[in-house]
């Protein structure tokens, strides 16, 4: 098969995503290009979480509803998910806990007594996953020695007991069903987007990454924490969000390129230390990994409704570089972008995920991103008194760092002038106002070297779609197949006006796909003067299949 699905599902603590990402590598080691999708609840234990692996013969970012493999490791993975099962599917369930009168009809069906498995191994419950594993690589075909290093590496600690009960599952399914043929391409190595962030964060210098954990980005404080040694990383998890930015600021403050990573209430509670950054000038990133809302709303679910909000977040009137990255080879170019700018402008700037953008997994390809050089700051040349807040043509001050002995290195929360003295005075005030918002404008001329604008799918269509962030994926497949052009604007603050007017000409029909009730890129867009004719709005927590935005777009394109 060039392009299908595999489903895992079972309780929080069975396993579910490790298992998915064997599986995923599994099948890269034959050439497949992989997209996986999780789904779990906001629990420890219990409740349902599930994984949908999709490979195909070409690159993709997105799932499909349909199933054509269910591996179940209880009842509710059979009962919640038998609908989306294909003609042909396959279902291999744990027959120690699947009633095999609620099977479907007419699939093929394979029953292992998975508990009784583990059990008779002496093993823990949750090799059940590593059971139905094997019996999945002899269902499809994949040989034995495929298997046993991919094991050996992921379960490192207990590779012996693993291989064990995985060559019982191998040998329990008892024949192939679906021959899956090796694809000749290169493997591509398998990462989400949160990993990519880090990746092209480290890739432009960072020092120091503060976070406190908070879904969809606490990931991120894991990867760097595994990363710190290698590449020299302050890694901080202080008490509080508050801290955390604070901290941060600290560290920019000693010349220390620094991030941090949150979600939409974490960020709520930076917002005045946003502000604090800008005025005293102090390069940051934050990564505000979007979820739904209001207040904690669905802590493990994904949506795309912070916009406005990184928008004008923070008091009084200052620059910010925003971006929304839709994949990991965007995540890794744009997150270097980011803190690029971050340095060069002494301003705020923020990258906007979510769960699905930075918790699903992706075939990652590095040939696809343009290579970029880590952005220096703008240094002191040490002629004449030092001044933190020099008045400059690009309003961009030449730094200088502490413990310099040569320089009184001040920064204020409160209005200063350029020495950083705290002033009230209107003169002093408007200037150093404009000082500050002049960076803005240099800063848009700068991105019109970037591809801020992006275009995919059929370009000579008159009806587009227009997206953002985590939707692009499932927008440029959905649009491929009904031969319509994509438009995603990636940077959204300095907006890219002229790019998106020059990208929507010969468009007569355009049709706004967002995963929020209101449709936010729409509502940035009717500021600029641009309407949208149609909005397919999707807002539950749970991004679009493939299929599912198939069929919303012909009812809108007809």
């Amino acid at each position: 098969m060039a392009d299908f699905s595999i489903l895992i599902g079972g309780k929080a603590g069975f396993g579910i995503d490790k298992s998915s990402l064997v599986i995923a590598d599994l099948l890269n080691q034959l050439g497949y290009r992989l997209y996986v999708y999780r789904d779990y609840p906001s629990l420890i234990r219990g409740g349902h979480t599930f994984s949908i692996i999709r490979a195909s013969d070409k690159k993709i970012a997105t799932h499909r509803n349909s199933i054509d493999i269910l591996l179940a490791l209880n009842q509710d993975t059979i009962d919640l998910h038998k609908d989306k099962l294909t003609d042909k599917a396959v279902i291999i369930y744990d027959s120690d806990a699947v009633k095999a009168e609620t099977l479907p009809p007419g699939k093929q069906v394979i029953g292992i007594a998975l508990t009784k498995v583990v059990k008779e191994a002496n093993a823990p419950e949750i090799m059940r996953n590593t059971c139905i594993t094997g019996a999945l690589c002899r269902v499809l075909g994949i040989n034995w020695d495929v298997l046993d290093p991919i094991l050996r590496k992921n379960f490192s600690k207990e590779a012996d007991l693993n291989l064990k009960i995985a060559r019982q599952g191998y040998e329990g399914a008892g024949k192939e069903f679906i021959k899956i043929e090796p694809i000749k391409q290169d493997r591509l190595p398998i990462f989400n987007g949160n990993e990519m962030i880090s990746l092209g964060l480290i890739k432009a210098g960072l020092n120091a990454y503060v976070s406190y954990p908070m879904t969809p980005t606490s990931p991120i404080l894991h990867f760097m924490a595994r990363l710190a040694h290698d590449f020299s990383l302050k890694v901080i998890h202080p008490e509080s969000e508050i801290s955390v930015i604070l901290m941060a600021l600290g560290l920019s403050y000693c010349g220390e390129k620094a991030a941090v990573g949150t979600s939409g209430g974490g960020f709520c509670l930076m917002t005045e230390g946003l502000s604090f950054a800008a005025m005293a000038e102090l390069p940051i990133v934050i990564i505000l990994g979007q979820r739904p809302g209001p207040s904690t709303g669905l802590p493990t679910y994904s949506t795309q409704s912070d916009l406005h909000f990184a928008l004008n977040a923070g008091q009084g009137e200052f620059p910010r570089f925003l971006t929304a990255p839709g994949d990991p080879e965007e995540a890794y170019y744009w997150a270097q972008v980011a803190l690029n700018m971050a340095t060069k402008y002494q301003i705020p700037s923020i990258i906007l995920s979510d769960k699905d953008m930075g918790e699903c997994s992706y075939s990652f390809d590095l040939s696809l991103v343009k290579e970029l050089k880590e952005e220096a700051p703008v240094l002191w040349n040490r002629q004449g008194q030092y001044k933190r807040y020099l008045d400059t043509q690009t309003g961009v001050s030449p730094l200088a760092f502490v413990p310099d002995k040569d320089a009184v290195i001040k920064v204020n929360s409160y209005e200063h002038d350029e020495a950083g003295i705290t002033t009230e005075d209107p003169l002093v005030t408007t200037k150093m106002q404009d000082k500050r918002l002049r960076k803005e404008k240099y800063l848009a001329q700068e991105l019109e070297q970037y591809e801020t604008v992006k275009v995919y799918g059929n370009k000579d269509s008159k009806t587009a779609l227009l997206c953002w962030g985590s939707a692009k994926g499932v927008c440029v497949e959905a649009a491929q197949s009904l031969g319509l052009k994509v438009i995603q604007p990636v940077v959204l603050s300095p907006f890219p006006l002229k790019r998106l007017e020059e990208a929507l000409k010969g468009v007569e029909k355009l049709i706004a796909v967002e995963n929020n009730a209101t449709g936010q890129l729409v509502r940035l867009i009717n500021g600029y003067g641009l309407d949208v004719d149609e909005k397919i709005l999707k807002y539950n927590g749970r991004p679009f299949s493939l299929d599912e935005l198939q069929e919303r777009l012909k009812a809108v394109i007809r």
